[in-house]
């Protein structure tokens, strides 16, 4: 070795790693070798992520030896994952070449790994951008129903919730950013969902089993809304929205914006919605011959507004923030009035009734600290912060004063730790604590205060295999719910003979007013483990196997239950009880944990004119618990509307009284396919194909209530740089596979449409629009929603707006 070379030698190994990093320099075209400007190249395992310029150049610096993995993304694209081996000699220069999807390949942002609808193992999907502004509703379950595996259990229009793969309530988890969004909307299809669309930038759906990232409140699955309430840059930009409806005189406007300087960034957004009952094309439960072309569902209106304020530190190596939100809802509950009012008028000597209508008036204030610091060392590479408390309550209003109140009050807190990459596997831990203090008072609490505290440690993982991607997981809960106030009233539970006679109310036997209280804790160990693999087996296309068994807590509605439910028209009773002659008793039954064994197989075309997503599932839940019709009635206390599918005698008044549910357990299987296909016909023109389907059944025979029928689709799609129009056709099959005391629901098919045309106006881009839904004017009624008979979908309507970008 010569003189010079001992120098060089000497001289490298005293300057620092900085010194003698290297780098990685290059250019993304597409397949007709232009330049991609804008997209993200990212490098996996570290902080560091580059956008392309016009040129679809791009350079990482600071880099050492060793294994480099990138992943590349652009919309509109496939993305790419590319691995490069650097060494100490010279920076490396390469090309990448992205392939089209006609399929959009958007990240998830609700879990600390990567996932994507075309790269994970388990399913997701992901609405966004101007799909997601066109398919916006006032709740979130209408706004999702048109993904793939998603229904909306159809609360006429005003309480909404997401039904994924035949589940919803207490097994699928809704999040805002990540964080729960405590409310209490899980325990009724009455109570809305306190979380808004119109100023969400992505809403993501996690179908199947999530608990591994979210806890066992997710068994089966997970909405994670994500909004840049917390900025993580300074960007100035935002958007704006005016609408108008006219199935229901729906008025809406909303904005969101975000500015900043170097290192501090401002976010504010604002929603206020107005709408009165909604227009169908067919009353409710009356013959042919007395229908006419309009109707309305009563106390379906809605008065809504709501504002967010956050700011953020922005540093080096990350960002750290606060917001504060106070979203606040008025809305009325169709089918739930109570009592008569009678109206004496002298003149005519004339007796009127009118019935008082309910509605619930919704606040709540969230607060959320968010953050994100890049260590990139040896061992840890990045840590992510998420706290947030809330504070709901919910009123609902009988007769202009407070019947019911219900409270939640959550606090919440997530830590993820990342490593750094190591053997080329990625991932890290998380700590996830969570309590909430849940309460209910007045005439219709039917569950008592609660306060359900969990602590939980998770581990994730992932490593590419050359044409494999592994995923792997676990995590460990520790699940308590306590409740001192349990209450067990001795109620007159009694059936209805075959003629339809009710019980002797005059009481052969003295009835007892006698209520037992109850101190109950009860204590979970909920334990998720996870693991799938991603197969590259050619060019363009891959297969995803996900396997899982995630245990699940029951929550305090489904064990402590005791009264009337007025939001599902049923008395309804826990599982910590038992019948017996009448008589409620405490049940000597052990109190189980849910358990989810859930398998999941992908087959995806992911690049091309053509792309298609096609899923199966099969998911044995064992200890499920679910409601079974115990051939009693109680007296609820009221005089209710619910459209009764019963039919007793009219000399009988039962309109007091509700039928007896009690939460059981019992194995269950629920199996079925999601289908997509996008066909890219021309620049301008392109075809989706749809289609899901759930088979929900008892184990040993019987089938589980309101589950979504089999549908398919297709929406027809036309875009130019200014022009956009879209025409979306759904089939909804009958359903008749049908639990006990259900009715069958028939078939329906719909009809939307929507134009746009974009514009630049004043150095601000406008887009105007009008959009049309149920076109045919058809009948509709949901078989997933517990007012099938007394609200159908909306008639025929149409909505005019104008939306600006800055």
């Amino acid at each position: 070795m010569n003189n010079i070379s001992r120098v060089a030698v000497v001289i490298a190994a005293l300057l620092p790693a900085s010194v003698l990093a290297q780098s990685i320099k290059g250019v993304v075209l597409n397949n007709q070798g232009k330049a991609v400007a804008n997209a993200t190249v990212d490098l996996e395992g570290s902080d560091q992520k580059v956008t392309t310029n016009d040129k679809g150049e791009f350079e990482i610096s600071g880099l050492n030896n060793g294994l480099k993995e990138l992943h590349i993304s652009a919309p509109g694209y496939a993305h790419l994952h590319r691995d490069i081996t650097l060494a100490n000699d010279h920076d490396h220069t390469t090309t990448f070449n992205l392939k089209r999807s006609p399929i959009e390949v958007i990240d998830i942002e609700a879990t600390p790994i990567h996932m994507s609808a075309m790269e994970s193992a388990s399913p997701v999907s992901v609405l966004s951008g101007e799909q997601l502004r066109r398919q916006q509703a006032s709740t979130l379950g209408d706004s999702l129903e048109k993904l793939p595996g998603v229904n909306t259990n159809f609360h006429a229009k005003v309480a909404s919730t997401p039904v994924i793969r035949g589940l919803s309530g207490p097994r699928v988890l809704i999040t805002q950013n990540g964080l729960d969004v405590s409310d209490v909307s899980r325990v009724g299809p009455d109570h809305s969902v306190a979380s808004e669309a119109s100023t969400a930038q992505q809403i993501e759906v996690l179908r199947g089993p999530a608990t591994l990232f979210y806890g066992s409140g997710a068994i089966g699955g997970v909405v994670n809304v994500v909004d840049s309430r917390v900025p993580t840059d300074s960007t100035t930009r935002g958007e704006w929205n005016l609408e108008h409806n006219s199935v229901d005189e729906q008025k809406i406007a909303s904005f969101n914006a975000t500015t900043g300087t170097e290192s501090f960034a401002f976010y504010a957004d604002a929603f206020w919605r107005e709408s009165d009952d909604y227009e169908v094309p067919v009353a409710a439960d009356i013959d042919d011959t007395e229908r006419s072309s309009k109707y309305v569902v009563e106390n379906s209106n809605e008065d809504s507004d709501g504002f967010t304020v956050g700011t953020s530190y922005l540093f080096e190596q990350g960002y750290v923030g606060v917001a504060v939100e106070q979203f606040n809802r008025q809305y009325g509950i169709p089918g739930h009035t109570h009592g008569e009012e009678e109206h004496e008028e002298h003149d005519h000597e004339e007796v009127h009734s009118e019935e008082e209508a309910v509605f619930a008036d919704l606040e709540q204030t969230k607060i959320q600290l968010l953050g994100e610091y890049n260590i990139d060392s040896e061992w840890l590479s990045k840590i992510n912060l998420r706290a947030g408390h809330t504070d709901y309550e919910h009123a609902e209003i009988e007769h202009g004063a407070v019947g019911t109140t219900f409270k939640n009050e959550t606090n919440e807190l997530r830590v993820d730790i990342l490593h750094s990459q190591f053997d080329e596997w990625n991932g890290g831990v998380s700590f996830h604590y969570k309590k909430s203090d849940v309460e209910a008072q007045g005439s219709e609490a039917f569950t008592p205060p609660s306060v359900t505290e969990s602590i939980a440690f998770a581990i994730m993982e992932e490593k590419h295999l050359g044409d494999f991607l592994v995923q792997l997981g676990g995590r460990v809960e520790r699940v308590t719910i306590d409740a001192s106030n349990v209450l067990l009233p001795e109620i007159d539970a009694h059936a209805h003979d075959e003629e339809g006679d009710e019980h002797d109310h005059d009481h052969e036997h003295e009835e007892s007013n006698y209520t037992r209280v109850f101190d109950v804790a009860q204590e979970f160990t909920p334990v998720s483990l996870s693991t799938g693999v991603v197969w590259d087996f050619t060019a363009g296309y891959n297969l995803g196997l996900s396997v899982s068994r995630s245990e699940r807590a029951p929550s305090a509605s489904e064990l402590l239950s005791f009264g009337p439910h007025i939001g599902t028209a049923t008395y309804e009773v826990g599982a910590l009880f038992d019948t017996h002659d009448g008589h409620f008793e405490l049940s000597q039954e052990a109190i189980d944990l849910e358990t989810a064994n859930n398998i999941d197989l992908t087959f995806r075309k992911t690049e091309g004119d053509v792309g298609f997503i096609f899923n199966a599932f099969y998911n044995q839940v064992d200890n499920y618990y679910y409601q079974i019709n115990t051939g009693l009635y109680a007296e609820s206390g009221h005089d209710h509307d619910h459209g009764d599918e019963h039919n007793h005698e009219e000399e009988h008044d039962h309109s007091s009284e509700l039928p007896v549910y009690l939460f059981k357990t019992d194995d269950v299987i629920l199996h079925g396919f999601e289908a997509q296909v996008a066909w890219q016909l021309t620049d301008e023109f392109k075809v989706d194909l749809f289609s899901d389907y759930v088979r929900a059944r008892l184990k040993d025979g019987g089938d589980l209530p309101r589950t979504p029928p089999l549908r398919f689709g297709t929406e027809f799609s036309y875009q130019t740089e200014n022009l956009t129009a879209n025409i979306h056709v759904t089939r909804y099959l009958e359903q008749d596979r049908i639990a006990q005391e259900e009715t069958t629901t028939g078939g329906y098919t719909l009809v939307d449409a929507s134009i746009s045309y974009d514009l630049s106006v004043l150095n601000q881009d406008l887009s105007f629009y009008l959009k049309g839904t149920n076109l045919t004017d058809t009948e509709a009624r949901v078989h997933s929603s517990f007012l099938k008979n007394i609200a159908p979908r909306p008639g025929r309507s149409f909505a005019l707006g104008v939306r600006g970008y800055f």
